[in-house]
């Protein structure tokens, strides 16, 4: 297949996305972005150098354009929940990506870019020492595995349903929970989570 004559990193990252997004994050191939572009494989390492290169290409991708500019005012959660909400929405829209983020979070800009911006907010609200790290981790590991669950094991799925059938003398509290489940959308279930850990980090 012929090679075009350049190709941008833009281009190789809307081209990885576009496979993990209708194929999965398991179809990230070289093999497979190089079809997405009309290319030979051994083309594209003209660009880049193996799949690692191309999962931080789409982490970019998906975070490029994310405000990372903390709210000037306001109650610290309410300026956390913010930036919370912001990588959410960029990272949701692609929720197959989710488990490309703790493997680059140290190597990633836009992942620093937003770390450091939570930060930020942290510390003017008196965190510091352990108590910062851990409620920077606390944060991260909420938003990875919210999006992960609402988008591949949402309480509207079948999964919940299963779980409202249980028998109720053997599981009681999950049969009851799942019945309650169907009726929580997807952003009450988010943000009432969220809600929850930055309480207790207060």
């Amino acid at each position: 297949m012929p090679r075009p004559r350049s190709l941008t990193p833009a281009q190789l990252a809307d081209a990885a996305l576009a496979v993990v997004d209708r194929d999965g994050l398991a179809a990230l191939t070289m093999r497979a972005v190089g079809n997405e572009l009309g290319m030979s494989t051994m083309a594209l390492y003209r660009y880049v150098a193996d799949r690692e290169e191309l999962e931080g290409l789409v982490v970019e991708r998906v975070l490029d354009g994310v405000d990372v500019t903390p709210p000037d005012t306001g109650p610290w959660p309410d300026r956390i929940r913010v930036l919370v909400e912001r990588i959410r929405s960029a990272v949701g829209a692609h929720p197959a990506v989710v488990p490309l983020f703790p493997a680059h979070r140290h190597r990633s800009p836009g992942v620093l870019r937003w770390a450091e911006a939570v930060l930020q907010v942290l510390t003017e609200a008196g965190f510091h020492g352990t108590r910062r790290v851990v409620a920077l981790r606390g944060l991260l590991s909420y938003v990875i595995g919210a999006i992960q669950l609402e988008h591949l094991g949402p309480l509207s799925g079948a999964g919940t349903v299963a779980m409202a059938r249980l028998p109720r003398d053997e599981f009681p509290h999950m049969a009851e929970t799942a019945r309650a489940a169907r009726t929580v959308g997807p952003d009450e279930e988010f943000g009432g989570g969220l809600d929850i850990l930055l309480r207790g980090l207060a």
